[in-house]
């Protein structure tokens, strides 16, 4: 049995949850609105101030959807009340993030400045040598940082790039000259 799948959803105060045919479901909350229309197998409930998702047969795939469903239900109900947020660190001389208005600038070493124009719904915030990204939509965050990640990936000999504030590069030994 689905471990995750099993579990309730509750919902918050301030959040109203609709769930219309074909399993379209939309999240509101204080930070906006969420839509996804998810798998049509799947049972979502809608019981007292939880959301209880239960799968028809135990089918490999009805299985794996299970979780699924669940977890995106939950991360529609927890981007609406908390949001989303992840974070880089531009690392190297010379490297620069800067922002101004909707678009971000970041100089990594090219002949030419990148830039990038947010998404609708996720927004970025250059604080010194760090970025951060934040949205309600935990896909789309998650999507845009790692596009902004892929303009310079760090490298393992000096740690210059773009990396997660989380992350961990492991480094690696250069040359070493003749004796």
């Amino acid at each position: 049995m689905s471990r995750i799948g099993r579990m309730p959803i509750a919902i918050p105060a301030g959040v109203t949850v609709d769930i219309a045919e074909n399993n379209h479901v939309t999240v509101k909350g204080p930070k906006g609105t969420l839509e996804r229309t998810l798998p049509s197998e799947m049972e979502i409930k809608h019981e007292g101030d939880e959301i209880i998702v239960t799968r028809p047969s135990d089918l490999k795939k009805m299985k794996s959807l299970h979780g699924l469903t669940r977890t995106l239900v939950n991360n529609m109900v927890v981007g609406v009340t908390d949001g989303y947020k992840k974070e880089l660190e531009v690392n190297g001389v010379g490297y620069r993030a800067s922002k101004s208005g909707k678009v971000l600038t970041l100089n990594l070493g090219y002949s030419h400045p990148v830039e990038m124009t947010d998404p609708d719904g996720v927004e970025s915030k250059v604080e010194g040598n760090k970025i951060i990204v934040s949205g309600i939509d935990k896909e789309k965050v998650g999507q845009y940082a790692a596009e902004i990640r892929d303009k310079r990936r760090p490298e393992p000999y000096k740690g210059k790039g773009i990396k997660y504030a989380d992350e961990v590069i492991r480094r690696k030994v250069g040359k070493t000259g003749k004796k």
